[in-house]
């Protein structure tokens, strides 16, 4: 296992009045290891990585990124649940190593409602419902006639089996009673690389990563798989306008610590990375990679995985999908 550690060096202070609160109740004693469930470079990395040195220069101890990749996320979900729950070790995680993994894998290793304390739902991106170009539909119905007329030989990709873009589909399918093909790429990358030639046609794919090929022409978006519209494709409906507000895909980041970490440190965590969040400097960033700043409460970020991991069992089940 590959794992990579950065020491944050501090930088200007928050001065978030916030924060004197939760300030007063805890404080760390050590270094607080912040565990990214994938390689440098990521979107979670990246929030790790912007949101490190506010906590580090706060807080007071030194902040580590530690990369922990594997198992899309379970191989650093069992080690976080494996440290001692005194708020000096979170989780980076991703909505897939939260609210997916528990549902298609048999032996996940971890129970995101039992074993985990939400501390904030950090930001998020939609999933969005997208087109080869050649594929004559401009809209949801049009694309569910076409659906209909192609029943046998359409094809959606993905980033693989028991994915993000796998389970979007299928529930978006169950949800309009049409049928396509799954064909399984090694990562999000290739899925999008494969709608592109045209090897498939249609699919649900992370809206960020489609953007340009949307706004390129190569691919045609036709609904966000979320209540609101993007913000960088503004002319793309949800579906939700469409008639169907049932199809809910998105991706996001999210800290949480192990469960039994007490009240005050939880607080006062989520105090900290939500100021670090709503920075002029890590909003910019974030925003213009195309993520949506959430900085929930945790009890918002519990709601959270409890609504997808229910959505999520439910389409596993009825798919036939698992992954061991």
């Amino acid at each position: 296992m590959n794992r990579r550690r950065a020491m944050i060096l501090p930088i200007a202070a928050l001065g978030a009045p916030r924060l004197a609160l939760a300030q007063a109740a805890w404080a760390p004693t050590r270094p607080i290891v912040l565990v990214v469930p994938f390689a440098p470079g990521g979107p979670n990395d990246v929030v790790a990585r912007l949101v490190a040195p506010h906590l580090q220069q706060v807080l007071g101890q030194n902040v580590v990124v530690e990369n922990r990749p594997g198992a899309t996320g379970a191989i650093a979900a069992r080690h976080v649940v494996a440290q001692p729950a005194d708020g000096h070790t979170l989780i980076v995680a991703a909505s897939g190593t939260m609210t997916i993994n528990p549902a298609v894998m048999r032996q996940p290793g971890y129970d995101p409602e039992k074993d985990f304390a939400p501390v904030t739902l950090a930001m998020s991106v939609p999933n969005m419902l997208v087109v080869h170009k050649d594929v004559p539909a401009r809209t949801v119905a049009e694309t569910i006639d076409w659906l209909k007329r192609e029943a046998g030989r359409a094809a959606y990709s993905s980033g693989g089996v028991g994915s993000t873009e796998q389970l979007g589909m299928e529930l978006f399918l169950r949800a309009t009673g049409t049928q396509a093909t799954h064909v399984p790429f090694s990562g999000g990358a290739p899925a999008v690389t494969a709608m592109i030639q045209g090897t498939v046609q249609c699919s649900i794919l992370n809206a960020a990563t489609v953007r340009p090929h949307v706004a390129s022409g190569a691919l045609r978006g036709i609904a966000i798989a979320m209540p609101r519209r993007f913000a960088p494709l503004p002319e793309v409906p949800t579906m939700a306008e469409a008639g169907f507000p049932q199809v809910v895909s998105a991706s996001w980041s999210a800290f949480l610590a192990p469960a039994g970490t007490p009240a005050p440190a939880i607080a006062r965590l989520h105090e900290t990375i939500a100021a670090a969040l709503r920075l002029p400097e890590v909003t910019q960033r974030l925003t213009a990679a195309g993520f949506t700043i959430d900085a929930s409460t945790p009890a918002e970020l519990g709601q959270t995985i409890s609504t997808e991991l229910a959505r999520w069992r439910q389409v596993v089940t009825d798919a036939g999908i698992q992954l061991n």
